[in-house]
C-alpha cells in the first residue's frame, strides 16, 4: 500500500538528507523516490506543481544550476508547460527535496517548509 507521503530525494544533497531524517524522527513513513534514478514523468510533475501552489514552475527548479542556463531556461518567454517538460527530460533541474501528499506539497528549502506540511 502506498504511503500518504512521497519524498523526492537526492541522497547527495544535505537538505534532502535532513528532510529524510526529519521524517524518520517524526515517525512518518514515506515513499522515497531517488528522482535522479527514477525520474518523475510529466503528469507527476504537473501534479506536484499544482500541489505546491506556486505561480511559476521556476519556483520548483534549480535556477542557479549551470544546466538551467545551458538549456536557455532563463528565457522569460518560456511558459510553465515548457519548463515542466524540461524537468521531465532533465530531472536534475528539480529543486530538492520535495515532499508530496495527496493534496499538498512542499520544497524543503528551508526545511521548515516540510515540517509545516507534516503539521
Amino acid at each position: 500500500m502506498p504511503s500518504e507521503f512521497t519524498l523526492y530525494h537526492n541522497p547527495r544533497c544535505s537538505k534532502s538528507r535532513a528532510a529524510l531524517a526529519l521524517l524518520e524522527e517524526k515517525g512518518v513513513a514515506a515513499d522515497v523516490v531517488k528522482y535522479l534514478d527514477t525520474a518523475p514523468d510529466l503528469a507527476t510533475l504537473q501534479d506536484m506543481f499544482a500541489k505546491l501552489g506556486i505561480e511559476s514552475v521556476r519556483g520548483m527548479m534549480r535556477t542557479k544550476d549551470d544546466l538551467y542556463k545551458e538549456l536557455g531556461l532563463d528565457n522569460p518567454d518560456l511558459d510553465n508547460a515548457a519548463l515542466l517538460q524540461a524537468i521531465a527530460e532533465y530531472p536534475a533541474l528539480l529543486e530538492r527535496p520535495v515532499l508530496v501528499t495527496s493534496t499538498r506539497a512542499a520544497i524543503g528549502r528551508p526545511l521548515e517548509n516540510i515540517a509545516a506540511l507534516l503539521g
